[in-house]
């Protein structure tokens, strides 16, 4: 790639990921062509799409949140192991709204997110499992049930963190405590989410222009 090329392609993806953590992955594209001070032509000759821009952005960030996982799973205690992989990712939705966007709903065609995707069930999966397992979660919970908790919740942590930086730690709690074998009542009133009506949820959550 030639110089003033590579350096266009530096400012588009420093100008939208200071966009999508302003203004969510919905950030108009023309506005990002202005902040890199470049014309449309050249961000769609770099990125013909908006996943495209996305996966150079999130990349790096979404490769470390797989890690974060990798490490999870490797815990002798399942429980412990959860909660600190789920507060790995809660701070990043606390970085900022592409972030939140990014992992709290279905989005198409960016190759490293449907990769984590993949993982991150995977990883609540195994974990969840095993603390049942281990008897610290109640046995009631399906892998979905969580996600999708941790999905609408993490759906208001940029409103969270823009009031009350910390708050989001204090509702996080009080969902993850509610999954301690302890905290069972009477029987869940409806039956859990299966894997495409979640998928379906988190495409309705999701940012329009994005999907």
């Amino acid at each position: 790639m030639r110089r003033d090329a590579r350096r266009n392609r530096e400012l588009l993806t420093t100008a939208a990921r200071e966009a999508f953590a302003e203004q969510g992955l919905d950030a108009p594209l023309d506005e990002i062509a202005r902040r890199a001070g470049v014309g449309n032509a050249t961000l769609y000759r770099h990125f013909p799409s908006r996943a495209a821009l996305i996966e150079a952005v999130f990349h790096d960030s979404l490769a470390e949140t797989l890690r974060a996982g990798e490490r999870a799973r490797e815990s002798e205690d399942a429980w412990a192991g959860l909660t600190a992989y789920v507060d790995v990712v809660f701070a990043g939705l606390a970085a900022d709204r592409g972030t939140t966007d990014l992992m709290t709903t279905a989005i198409e065609g960016v190759a490293s997110l449907e990769t984590l995707h993949v993982s991150n069930r995977e990883t609540v999966d195994l974990l969840l499992r095993r603390a049942q397992r281990q008897g610290t979660v109640r046995g009631d919970v399906t892998t979905e049930d969580l996600l999708f908790s941790l999905a609408a919740l993490g759906r208001a942590v940029p409103a969270l963190a823009a009031t009350a930086p910390a708050a989001w730690r204090r509702y996080l709690a009080l969902l993850l405590d509610g999954l301690r074998a302890g905290a069972a009542g009477p029987a869940l009133p409806a039956p859990p989410l299966t894997a495409g009506e979640l998928g379906g949820v988190l495409r309705e959550l999701g940012p329009n222009s994005a999907r």
